[in-house]
Order: C-alpha cells, then structure tokens, then sequence
C-alpha cells in the first residue's frame, strides 16, 4: 500500500511502443494507435514518470487504464504540474482558505474535534517531510473546511498500519484513517475473509485520488508479458504482507490459482524476484520504481507494457463510529467542491512538485 518516490524512471521498465508525435507540456495531445502513458510522457517530458498526466486526465485514463483509444484528447500539464502557463499553483487554494476563514473566523460552534489517523513514510501520501502530512493528509485536512462544513480536526501518526483498522477505529481511538484502497464488495463471494471483513466493518469514504499498480517481472520469466490476468494463475505472486489484495482476488488470482509470496515490504518483493522466490510482483508503480532504483536494479526488472490496475485511495471510518457517516459525508462535500473549483488539483500538483524536490 505504501509508495516512497515520485521518480518513475520508467524508461528502462517498459516495453517501448511506437513513439508518438507533437507532445509538448502545456498542451493538449490527441493519442495515435501504439501510444501508452508512458511514451506520451516520454515524449513530452523525456522522463515515462506520467503520474501527472494521469491526475490531470483521470477520468478519461481510468475508464480504459490498459489501452488508450486513438483520438482520445488528453491534457499535458505545465513542467510545474500548472494546466496552463499562467496558472499559478496554490492560488485557488489560498482563495478558497481566505474565503473559508473569513466566513467561519467568529461563527465556528463547538463540536467535537474529527481525529484522523495516518502512518508516516508512504512518500509522498502521508509523509511529515510535506506540506501538512503529504497529498491524502492534505487533500482531507482540507476537505473538513470547503463544501459547507466547518470543523476543527486533528491529525496524529501512528506507523502501525493494521491496528488502525483492527484497534484504533474500532476502540473510537480516532475517527477516521487515511489511505486504504477500494473494494469491490460487490464480489465478496470472491474475496478472502481478511477482505471480507474490510467490506463488512469498515466504511469508506469516496475516492480522494487514485494510483497505479504495475506487474514487474525479470525479463526472461514467462510470466512477464501476460495479457490478460488470467494468464497470472499458476505463478508466484508477489504483494506486501498487509497491503489489500481484493483486486488480485476479483480477477481469480486467490489461492490455489496463485501462490503468494508476502514480505514486509516492496524491498522484499524486489529481492524476491531477483532470487527466483517470485515470478510477479504487483505493486503501486512508484513503490516498485523506488525500490528497484535503490537496489541498483534498472533493467534487471522489467514492468509488464500491457496490464495495470487504477486503485482508488479513501479514509475508512469503523461501522461502530456512531458518528462516522456523518464524517464520510462532509469529507465527501468538501472533496466534491474542491474538485469542482480546481483545488483538488492544485494541490495534488503543489505536493507532486514538493516531493519532487525533496526526492531529487
């Protein structure tokens, strides 16, 4: 579940499509048969690191993830994550704030403070090094104050990840925690009991932003180019001990089908790969990114050029917080109207351009 580096070096990782044309920052780009996000952002950027042209676009990008349609219009950000040159980032933000300050500074009523929860380190998500926490942190300390709300709220840390849902929300500790991915509880015929229970006692709230998960293999492994996921069973898949695996679940890759291979960490999914304990390892592109680079890796793992998953990213509340729908819903106002203005964006863009600075 945790990401730690922006820096999707990803020309080495991918199976190259045809490069396409006329991409340049600060435009629009209509993709031609062969294009992926990353050439496009290649081509555009010269780095394949297309997370900003997925946030700037994730609507369209997030109906079709593994295949982009010929004649789709996609929005290329400024090189400073701005959707136009002279849009200056953290200007509706500090509109909207001074607005929201002016009309609360003496009407604010006493109720009771929402707590939040986040663990530290998932760079750039929740992270102390960031402005207010990282982009999930900020995007939710923000929400409490737009869409009509008016609350105070507290935000404290606690690295433990699986005692947020398993003590700390349950005991009413905290309100809410930040940062789980979404489930398809529509299938729970399908999902194991650990995911289960996820759909059952915890509540979500809508998708406060969204990443991408990758398939990496070693190039010779014969599972490096699947095309469709099915063509998964029988391997040894690799996924972080506590990180969801619903969506590996829905597509059929449980147990027997699969074997898991579970370390703490995406560090530990790269050392399995390179020591043949795994065949795949399926991972959030920028956590996998990180540490292949920091295992000095590039080129000895390859990333799959055909399949990826979009998760969404979403503050979970226990079902036995009496107050925790109510809580859901303003989160849910405030992320709507920061969508509607713009702000969401700038601030995702703002703490993209941050963390960039401090991973360089």
């Amino acid at each position: 579940m945790q990401c730690r580096s922006l820096r999707l070096a990803l020309s080495v990782l991918c199976l190259l499509a045809p490069t396409a044309h006329a991409q340049e920052a600060c435009t629009t780009y209509t993709v031609v048969e062969g294009d992926t996000l990353g050439s496009i952002s290649n081509t555009a950027y010269g780095t394949f690191d297309y997370q900003q042209i997925f946030n700037a676009n994730r609507e369209v990008i997030s109906a079709s993830p593994n295949a982009l349609p010929p004649g789709t219009t996609l929005i290329l950000p400024c090189l400073d994550g701005s959707l136009r040159p002279d849009q200056e980032l953290n200007s509706i933000t500090e509109r909207e704030t001074e607005r929201f300050e002016e009309t609360v500074r003496d009407n604010r009523e006493y109720l009771p403070t929402i707590r939040l929860v986040a663990g530290d380190g998932w760079f750039p998500f929740t992270d102390t090094r960031l402005k207010d926490g990282g982009i999930l942190t900020r995007l939710g300390l923000v929400a409490f104050t737009r869409g009509g709300n008016n609350r105070e709220t507290r935000l404290d840390w606690v690295d433990d990840w699986g005692s947020h849902l398993e003590v700390l929300l349950p005991s009413k500790a905290f309100d809410l925690s930040i940062g789980w991915d979404g489930i398809d509880c529509t299938k729970m015929d399908l999902l194991s009991p650990d995911m289960v229970r996820r759909c059952t006692e915890v509540r979500l709230s809508d998708p406060v932003y969204e990443v991408v998960y990758g398939l990496y293999s070693l190039p010779d492994n014969p599972y490096a180019e699947v095309r469709s996921f099915a063509d998964l069973a029988g391997s040894r898949l690799c996924r972080p001990d506590g990180w969801a695996t619903a969506d590996l679940e829905v597509e059929g890759l449980s147990p027997p089908a699969v074997t898991y291979v579970q370390p703490l960490d995406a560090d530990g999914c790269v050392k399995a790969l390179i020591a043949g304990e795994a065949d795949v390892m399926s991972i959030e592109v920028e956590s996998a990114v990180d540490s292949i680079e920091r295992g000095d890796l590039v080129g000895d793992i390859v990333q799959n050029p055909y399949l990826i998953k979009i998760a969404s990213l979403h503050f979970a509340t226990h079902v036995t917080n009496a107050r925790g729908i109510e809580y859901l819903e303003m989160l849910n106002r405030g992320l709507a109207e920061m969508r509607e203005t713009g702000e969401w964006y700038d601030i995702v863009a703002s703490t993209l351009a941050e963390a960039n600075g401090i991973s360089q």
